[in-house]
């Protein structure tokens, strides 16, 4: 491992969200800290987007296509008829959702009950 990747790790692991992050599917520290570094405090971001987050948020959804949860909401979405980049991008924007719960009360990611009424959501 490379003294940056290591330096990277170390404070991503320091920071107060990073443990929270690090909860979620697919979010290791080098994402994390791209999430981070690109969400600083929330009250900058501008309406048309940040292409670094987005881009940081699509690889790791892309990454937790390993998990159950994610791989069945994007599965779902191919069902609909979504191209690949599509549905990870849907992927993406849910999980945007819940890291921003996530952060606002403080909790770690928990994976998502079996509830159908829920599977129907989004």
């Amino acid at each position: 491992m490379t003294r940056l990747a290591a330096d990277i790790e170390e404070v991503f692991g320091a920071h107060p969200f990073g443990e929270l992050l690090a909860t979620m599917p697919g979010i290791g520290p080098r994402t994390g800290a791209r999430i981070l570094a690109e969400i600083g405090d929330g009250a900058s971001q501008s309406r048309r987007g940040n292409h670094r987050l987005k881009n940081a948020m699509f690889l790791a959804a892309f990454a937790s296509l390993r998990s159950p949860e994610s791989k069945r909401f994007y599965d779902r979405k191919r069902t609909e008829g979504k191209k690949h980049n599509a549905a990870v991008i849907c992927l993406a924007r849910r999980r945007c959702d819940v890291i921003l719960a996530m952060l606002r009360h403080n909790e770690a990611y928990r994976t998502p009950t079996e509830d159908p009424d829920l599977e129907n959501a989004a």
